[in-house]
């Protein structure tokens, strides 16, 4: 009976249009910071680079299906998902094959809808008590990928790097969602602002968070990413930074932030609940 009630997982689109601001960093550490507090998660590496799958310990060799297999092939989510060294927390690995989509999916019917479908699947699937949260990492990039993943998503979290074009880059990734929310995904929404990189000792970095929090109010998260040296050296050892350094800065950061993000989970769908009824 408890299958059958679940409710619907959270998708949540990792976007920024602007690399290099941490948002494989984030989907990695956040996914792990939720699993950590007993959500059942899953990681959409939807990144011909791999990194989220590289940074979560899977190999090349062990990437036998992928992303590419869902979306191009339509591959089940639930026969492609690989659990991971953390309890709670698989992922749907990716690989090379998956940049030359644009091309391959060029005359195929439902282009923007083929992740958005295959988590469908995942949501009606009432054999297994399924995921809470869906983590999608995206390519730094406006292509079908992140069409797709924004298309599928519930919503978008930004994670946005505190330095001094961050503005200009979230007005773009802004206009991206209003452009699919008004022909492909009407329910789409932002999550929240993540601020990263945050540097203490440098006065562009507060003065870039007071900005930002000026502009988007409490939609920016009250939890900071800190620069962190552990967190960059995580990956190379193919684990996450909770993994890897609980007690450090950035880590404890993630943790923070997850809890920010179960809160206000709890909150819209109490919100929900009392309208409905």
């Amino acid at each position: 009976m408890r299958n059958e009630t679940r409710a619907a997982p959270r998708v949540l689109s990792v976007s920024n249009q602007k690399g290099g601001v941490g948002k494989t960093t984030t989907a990695i550490n956040l996914g792990t910071a939720l699993a950590a507090v007993g959500e059942r998660v899953l990681i959409v590496d939807m990144d011909p680079q791999g990194n989220a799958s590289t940074g979560l310990g899977v190999p090349k060799t062990a990437r036998r299906t992928t992303i590419y297999d869902v979306v191009v092939d339509g591959a089940p989510i639930a026969e492609t998902a690989i659990e991971t060294s953390v309890p709670g927390l698989s992922i749907i690995p990716s690989d090379a094959d998956l940049s030359g989509i644009e091309i391959e999916l060029s005359q195929a019917d439902r282009r923007s809808f083929r992740l958005r479908d295959a988590l469908e699947q995942v949501r009606e699937d009432r054999s297994h008590p399924g995921f809470t949260y869906v983590l999608i990492d995206c390519p730094p990039s406006l292509n079908l990928l992140t069409v797709n993943a924004m298309t599928a998503a519930d919503a978008v979290l930004v994670p946005l790097q505190c330095e001094f074009f961050a503005l200009e880059g979230l007005s773009q990734l802004m206009r991206t969602v209003e452009l699919v929310r008004g022909s492909l995904n009407p329910r789409l929404e932002i999550q929240g602002v993540v601020l990263t990189m945050y540097d203490r000792r440098n006065s562009l970095s507060a003065q870039v968070a007071a900005d930002v929090r000026a502009h988007f109010g409490d939609k920016v998260y009250d939890s900071v990413i800190p620069r962190n040296v552990r967190v960059s050296e995580a990956p190379s050892f193919g684990k996450p930074a909770l993994i890897y350094d609980l007690k450090c800065a950035g880590s404890q950061a993630y943790l923070k932030l997850a809890k920010e993000v179960v809160t206000r989970e709890r909150k819209r769908r109490a919100a929900a609940a009392q309208s409905a009824a």
